[in-house]
């Protein structure tokens, strides 16, 4: 049987924002960190992108939201 968990029951939350120069592989590291997987033919990202991602450590649920960049001055004006 699942046990349905709330999405806002967590231990401890971490948000992590990718910033960086244009194709540089903010894309890729954010997907490599959410399904283990490397694209080298990816598009430039057009805004941001977001994923979150929950990991059961020693008993703790850690969940973590990740946000990437376009890498364009004007993105990086707006997100911050």
């Amino acid at each position: 049987m699942a046990v349905y968990k709330h999405e806002d029951d967590y231990d401890y939350l971490f948000k992590l924002v990718l910033i960086g120069d244009s194709g540089v592989g903010k894309s890729n590291l954010l997907l490599r960190c959410m399904r283990n997987e490397f694209n080298m033919e990816s598009n430039l990202t057009i805004g941001v992108e977001f994923a979150t991602k929950s990991l059961n450590i020693d008993g703790k649920v850690i969940k973590a939201q990740f946000w990437g960049t376009a890498g364009q001055e004007s993105c990086n004006d707006i997100c911050f």
